[in-house]
């Protein structure tokens, strides 16, 4: 049976489809030798499909991490200027796995790593408002009314900002440690709201995905979810 081409990449456990349509955008994908273009459709049991040159196979064996992204890392499995990526943190998992969701190249903390392209579809659903919370140091102290701000939801270009939950952890003479807790999945949206009230980020770092805690896991590390965890995150996203 037909289906388009990102679903059956998001199948196949090589990406989510919102990255297996940037996949197939570079040019990375073919189709019975010519090169795919988005909305194409195919059948994975007769035509032959690659990616970057090596043919697609189905996993029936999913998996799952927790990777812990150092600063200055691309959240990718691939980088065509050779920068480092979170492929190279990976030498022991020898499924193909991908991230779901991103963390910008300035940011750390927790990334889930999966096989499974349909969880990770569900997962960054906007309509799943899935909970990341960010451990966050921004310039100078932050008020009451800034804080207020952020709870109500910041003006940026692309609309406003759904309400955040957000916690005073710690100040320091000239710095603001907070914690936010965000379910949109905008690009470098906690960067911008904290840009927009002029209090811009310093250090962030995630460190929980819908109850899943990055813990004291080491930077560069990874580990498998627990079945709690699967189960926990499945059951979220209506697959339990």
């Amino acid at each position: 049976m037909e289906e388009r081409l990102q679903k059956i990449l998001s199948k196949a456990g090589i990406a989510s489809r919102r990255i297996a349509e940037e996949i197939i955008l570079e040019g990375r994908v073919t189709v019975n030798g010519k090169v795919a273009t988005l909305g194409m459709k195919a059948d994975p049991g007769k035509n032959h499909i690659k990616v970057d040159g090596k043919i697609i196979k189905r996993f029936e064996h999913k998996i799952y991490l927790i990777f812990n992204k150092p600063r200055t890392c691309i959240t990718s499995m691939y980088d065509p200027e050779g920068r480092p990526t979170i492929k190279d943190f990976l030498k022991g998992v020898k499924a193909k796995v991908f991230p779901v969701g991103r963390l910008d190249y300035d940011s750390e903390g927790l990334l889930l790593l999966t096989n499974d392209g349909e969880l990770a579809n569900a997962v960054l659903h906007p309509k799943r408002e899935i909970s990341k919370t960010y451990d966050i140091k921004v310039k100078e102290i932050l008020d009451d009314k800034d804080i207020l701000e952020l709870k109500k939801g910041v003006v940026l270009k692309d609309g406003i900002t759904a309400p955040a939950i957000v916690k005073k952890v710690k100040k320091t003479v000239s710095n603001s440690w907070i914690e936010i807790t965000i379910h949109e999945g905008r690009k470098r949206q906690i960067r911008r709201m904290l840009d927009k009230i002029n209090h811009p980020v310093l250090k962030l770092k995630r460190i929980r995905i819908n109850g899943i805690e990055l813990g004291e896991l080491p930077a560069g590390e990874y580990r498998y979810l627990t079945e709690n965890e699967i189960k926990r995150l499945k059951k979220e996203v209506g697959r339990a």
